[in-house]
């Protein structure tokens, strides 16, 4: 899915991963589900496109759904895959502490695991190589992409600010569709380590003054990362 010339949308409002596409090849932002794959090469065949013009690959957190075919990408063509030094582990297998209980719908969460599991997520593959990264770094990539930390949903949780595609890239910083409830709109996500963390790391964002909010749950946001933030702040304070 193209949202812009510099930007692309593999996955859809359940799971979601992004292509920045540039002069100079493409970063890939998340990973998705295993199965997802299969979307990346339709994604850069459209592009007249191939795996090998992809400098490498960036996850916002180590969690399965963002991991999918990552340390395929790695091991068949060699892509480095960056993740937070804090998230390092998570992306290798490392287990996920437990969770408060969460609100959930029946029809949401049906929806959620059903489509987790034709994208074959129950068979994914964790990266036995990364790099490390800490936040605060420019990336040599295509697109320069600034690594911000955005530690809550995970301790190594970060957003991804790429300036050529006026985008911040934010995993499970936020979402726009809860996938447990069907809620849409800019809201905190399930499944967080820190909530209240979790919202205090948004406002390192506002500063990035991109319109393109890009979470790995949801719909693609384009009003505006600092109105994308206020809203998620109220919908935490009206829980």
């Amino acid at each position: 899915m193209k949202l812009t010339a510099s930007l692309h949308r593999i996955g859809n409002d359940i799971v979601a991963a992004y292509l920045v596409v540039t002069t100079d090849g493409v970063t890939v932002i998340d990973a998705g589900l295993p199965g997802h794959w299969h979307e990346l090469l339709a994604e850069l065949t459209a592009m007249g496109l191939t795996p090998d013009d992809i400098k490498g690959l960036i996850l916002t957190h180590g969690d399965s759904d963002h991991v999918g075919f990552a340390e395929r990408l790695r091991r068949e063509h060699g892509v480095p895959v960056f993740v937070h030094e804090a998230d390092a582990a998570r992306a290798r297998g490392g287990t996920k502490p437990a969770n408060a209980k969460q609100p959930m719908k029946p029809g949401p969460l049906l929806a959620f695991f059903g489509y987790a599991l034709r994208k074959g997520g129950m068979r994914t593959s964790w990266l036995t190589e990364v790099v490390e990264v800490h936040g605060g770094e420019t990336l040599d990539l295509p697109g320069s992409p600034q690594i911000i930390a955005l530690p809550g949903h995970s301790p190594g949780s970060i957003a991804v600010y790429v300036p050529v595609a006026d985008a911040v890239f934010v995993g499970d910083g936020l979402t726009t569709r809860h996938v447990l409830t069907g809620t849409t709109g800019p809201q905190p996500a399930p499944f967080t380590d820190d909530p209240e963390q979790a919202i205090a790391s948004l406002r390192a964002i506002v500063g990035t003054g991109a319109r393109w909010v890009l979470p790995g749950h949801g719909a693609p946001w384009g009003n505006g990362v600092e109105a994308a933030v206020v809203a998620v702040e109220a919908a935490r304070a009206a829980e």
